[in-house]
């Protein structure tokens, strides 16, 4: 395969890109890559705290000092368990105890976005052998949602369909044959 940049050299390198479910792949040689900015050598090589820190780091910084301070106190989002700071948090990559999920939860969701290719949620994965009660009980949270708002919007018919499904479902996970 060609690079798509030059068509001259082989294509070496292969980037993936998914945004909003949407799939975009390039193939490029070494020298494009380096030309189109797809990929940079640091001096002192590149690790994976480096790629968390820069996907965390989400946050515009002013450019020019408008207020003439060169130094100004902010006060910043601290964990009120473990004392530690958003700012912290971006630099070493993972939280200091639970409690900062909830106090760093609202400006959580950019960071999510960048991970999880624009999706804020994590569902998991559960391992098909080992999880057979807890692909029911998901699966009976999820029948419930859907049957509270069918029932919201009175759509009977359909909510009495969902909760038969939910009780042959926990029917079956207690192991009633009956």
């Amino acid at each position: 395969m060609e690079c798509q940049e030059c068509q001259e050299r082989p294509a070496t390198l292969h980037f993936t890109q998914v945004m909003n479910g949407t799939k975009k792949e390039v193939h490029v040689c070494e020298v494009c890559a380096k030309e189109k900015g797809y990929m940079t050598y640091p001096e002192e090589g590149y690790s994976l705290h480096n790629l968390l820190t820069d996907l965390f780091n989400f946050e515009s910084v002013p450019l020019g000092n408008t207020n003439g301070d060169t130094f100004r106190q902010t006060k910043e989002l601290q964990c009120p368990q473990c004392k530690m700071t958003f700012t912290e948090f971006k630099r070493i990559g993972k939280f200091g105890c639970a409690t900062c999920y909830h106090t760093f939860s609202d400006r959580l969701d950019p960071v999510f976005r960048r991970v999880h290719s624009g999706n804020t949620k994590h569902h998991g994965k559960i391992p098909t052998r080992k999880g057979g009660d807890l692909h029911a009980k998901k699966q009976v949270e999820s029948l419930k949602t859907e049957l509270k708002n069918l029932i919201e919007n009175e759509a009977f018919e359909k909510a009495a369909t969902v909760r038969d499904q939910i009780k042959e479902i926990e029917k079956q996970m207690r192991g009633d044959d009956a």
